[in-house]
């Protein structure tokens, strides 16, 4: 191989990398926006709730459909930008937290 193409290996495997960590960063951040939302409405059963917000991340590409979810459930508890200001507060937090692992 030449120098050209472990470079270029390299960037492949750094792109690669860098998608798969965005992906699971992503993942998190919904899973610590469902825990929260779950807690304003007072669930019980936390992780069902979790998983009825990440499942609804598989609805549209990127993240709207899981703030309307949270947002329709949340109903007069919270507003839209609040909702985002959240999710954006998780994502980097998610983000945090891989970098940790």
């Amino acid at each position: 191989m030449s120098t050209f193409d472990d470079r270029e290996s390299a960037f492949e495997n750094k792109f690669a990398h860098d998608a798969e960590m965005q992906f699971k960063a992503e993942a998190r951040a919904n899973k610590l926006l469902g825990i929260w939302a779950a807690g304003i409405l007072g669930k019980d059963d936390v992780d069902a709730y979790v998983l009825e917000v990440i499942k609804s991340d598989f609805e549209e590409a990127g993240h709207d459909d899981v703030i309307r979810k949270v947002v329709a459930d949340l109903g007069d508890k919270s507003d839209e930008a609040t909702v985002r200001a959240k999710r954006s507060a998780c994502l980097i937090e998610a983000k945090g937290q891989l970098a940790a692992d």
